[in-house]
């Protein structure tokens, strides 16, 4: 089975093959995001992590305090299901859920999409970890990941993808996650993360579950 960043990299080479220009504008505008440190502020390893009340698809609110007294968390955030490096991302996960599992540790997957809007209710059944909903994106700003999205890409999104962001999020239109994964002990310290103003790249399946294995 392809890792993650095979998968993703296979997806970055066939959009600069169909739109190189595109993929140009965007390799830009992350160059100039890493120079502005953007993701800096995320919190670090050792720090606590915020916690959160955030409802699920089906709109009954998922307490960070209640999941963590179960076990060790995986939170990951996540742009939405229109984001084919986030679907990459989600299956990879998917697929290793039950090593994340035997660790004692559960998963949880944030994005800013209405609860009813994050997947298809088919999509959502074959999930077997928790789908969370930040429409306002306070907690990715509180975990220091929220991303002012620029124009360039809001237009690409409007024009070409025929996406309405504000109307996805429910009124958020323009910030989004920086696609970022945090590892969290029982005590509420992260005890990893990967965090990358680069949506096109996501943590390694592998890597996650190498930490899990030091914590358990």
């Amino acid at each position: 089975m392809k890792s993650l960043k095979e998968q993703t990299d296979a997806k970055i080479a066939a959009g600069r093959q169909a739109n190189p220009d595109f993929m140009k504008g965007v390799d830009d505008i992350i160059e100039q995001a890493k120079s502005f440190q953007q993701g800096s502020s995320a919190i670090k390893v050792g720090e606590q992590a915020p916690s959160f009340e955030l409802p699920n698809p089906d709109g009954k609110l998922i307490s960070f305090t209640e999941l963590l007294a179960k076990g060790p968390l995986v939170v990951t955030f996540y742009r939405g299901s229109w984001c084919p490096y986030c679907n990459l991302q989600l299956k990879a996960l998917q697929a290793r859920l039950a090593d994340i599992h035997s660790l004692g540790a559960q998963l949880v997957a944030i994005s800013p999409q209405v609860p009813d809007g994050s997947m298809s209710e088919n999509e959502i059944s074959e999930m077997d970890f928790l789908v969370l909903s930040d429409q306002s994106a306070k907690v990715a700003s509180q975990y220091g990941v929220e991303w002012e999205v620029p124009e360039y890409l809001v237009e690409h999104m409007r024009v070409d993808r025929k996406l309405d962001l504000e109307a996805i999020n429910n009124g958020n239109g323009n910030i989004l996650p920086i696609p970022a994964t945090f590892i969290i002990g029982r005590d509420g310290l992260v005890t990893w993360r990967y965090v990358d103003v680069d949506y096109r790249t996501r943590s390694e399946p592998d890597d996650i579950i190498e930490e899990l294995r030091k914590l358990s």
